[in-house]
């Protein structure tokens, strides 16, 4: 590392894999970046800071696969350890820790102790490749592979070296860096130049009110103060003129000394559009978009209408958030049992960063509630239609009842009518069925007209006799 006016730079950015070496060191540079970077550039912690509480916010579920496809998310005992990594830990501080890490170094690592999980430094782990066609050269095998990891306290000549097997070790790397083969990179790297372009902007900044918030001036005198007598007046003007306490005082000249101001202020220099430049440019290595974070050039304009704020809020979470989650899941699955069809997976149904507005909410629930109801209508199992919503339309979940909609009638040729085989015209089964239908309906019609007929005669029967008298 070099240090230039305070801040360290990495001399190399190659301290990659050499022919015939079976490792890869870490990179060098992961101090300078916690020093010079995290900690020195009010923007770089802005981004990271962000990335951390986003990123810490999700938590782990195993998902069901079927036929290739992901189903519902389920909890078990084995998640328990993520949701308590380490004694007054939580699964925030485990994804805090692991995106801070690969935002600082490229790679978080992490081994399972019992039911504890620890972390290793990133900066003191090397990992050793292996190769079965070239195992002396295996850093430059075609097929290269990772088969441990090597733990050096301190760095090269520090404390006891400890080794680990691939799969006893989870390894995040986000970024992949293209001089290696399995090392990851920090989004930092590619943003070095607009940082010390960002922290050189403040320095001049500070500097400007630190004299006084006025530009350069250069100042003339008579020919004959020389000497100590410059020096002496030197001294005093300085003291009198310079500085945040003097700053938009008067400048009282001596008799045939002038004073002519040179440079350009902060506003002549556009130093608001300079500076704000190189903000965006590092927000954009972050994958933060600067209406998002606050940064001030993305609070211009139509950035903070609701529709543009929506869709700035989507594409971080869609194209950075998600990606993130993803690709921890796969590298921390290494260290749990995970069940037979099923994988881990992020569930982020309690992030309100990640919630669609409220009306987009609402007609999402209108339109599953709307396909619910077709489904149901059309006799399929209630059960069967609540997964296929609930999966976001895994049409394989769905059973059907074999019973018609609407009527709820078992299935039969439909004769006549919108549903007949040929419209108006019945089908040759379906008219036989038809008149059969109408020969029993004709003989139970018939039957109950006279079982009518035979009751009211019952009832008339005291009556008969009588009429029968006086119609003689």
């Amino acid at each position: 590392m070099l240090n230039y006016n305070g801040t360290l730079y990495p001399l190399s950015g190659f301290d990659q894999t050499n022919a015939g070496t079976p490792q890869e060191r870490p990179d060098p540079s992961y101090l300078g970046y916690i020093h010079s970077l995290y900690k020195a550039d009010p923007i770089v912690y802005a981004c990271m800071r962000f990335r951390q509480n986003l990123f810490s916010e999700a938590r782990f579920q195993f998902q069901q696969m079927r036929q290739g496809k992901p189903g519902a998310l389920f909890g078990t005992q084995d998640l328990a350890i993520l949701e308590r990594p380490w004694p007054n830990g939580t699964t925030g501080d485990l994804l805090a820790k692991a995106i801070t890490d690969a935002d600082l170094a490229g790679n978080f690592y992490c081994v399972r102790d019992g039911d504890v999980l620890r972390r290793l430094r990133p900066d003191w782990v090397t990992i050793i490749l292996g190769s079965k066609s070239d195992p002396r050269n295996a850093g430059v095998a075609w097929d290269a592979e990772v088969v441990g990891y090597e733990y050096k306290p301190l760095g090269v000549g520090g404390g006891t070296v400890r080794r680990f097997l691939v799969e006893e070790v989870c390894h995040f790397a986000p970024s992949q860096d293209p001089a290696a083969r399995f090392r990851g990179m920090s989004w930092l790297e590619p943003a070095i130049r607009d940082v010390l372009g960002d922290k050189a902007a403040t320095d001049h900044k500070l500097k400007f009110f630190e004299k006084g918030a006025t530009p350069n001036v250069i100042v003339t005198i008579p020919p004959e103060i020389q000497g100590e007598k410059f020096k002496a007046w030197k001294q005093l003007m300085s003291e009198k003129s310079e500085g945040l306490e003097h700053a938009y005082q008067n400048l009282y000249m001596g008799g045939g000394s002038t004073a002519q101001v040179v440079g350009a202020n902060l506003r002549q220099l556009d130093f608001k559009v300079t500076q704000s430049a190189g903000e965006v440019r590092i927000c954009v290595d972050a994958g933060i978009h600067p209406a998002v974070l606050g940064i001030s050039e993305g609070l211009q304009g139509a950035s903070l209408n609701a529709g543009n704020f929506s869709a700035a809020r989507r594409l971080v979470s869609d194209t950075v958030f998600r990606m993130l989650w993803r690709q921890f899941c796969g590298s921390i699955e290494t260290l749990l049992p995970v069940q037979s069809g099923a994988r881990l997976w992020y569930d982020t149904s309690g992030i309100s960063f990640l919630q669609e507005d409220v009306t987009d909410a609402a007609m999402i629930i209108q339109t599953n509630a709307t396909t619910m109801h077709t489904l149901l209508a059309a006799g399929y199992e209630p059960d069967s239609v609540t997964a296929f919503v609930a999966s976001g339309g895994d049409y394989s979940l769905l059973k059907h009842t074999q019973i018609l909609s609407v009527q709820l009638q078992q299935a039969q040729v439909i004769a006549q009518g919108k549903g007949a085989l040929v419209q108006g015209v019945p089908s040759q089964e379906s008219a036989k069925a038809q008149n059969g239908s109408q020969n029993v309906n004709g003989s139970a019609g018939t039957a109950s007209a006279g079982h009518f007929e035979a009751e009211v005669r019952k009832l008339l029967a005291p009556f008969s006799g009588a009429s029968e008298e006086d119609d003689r």
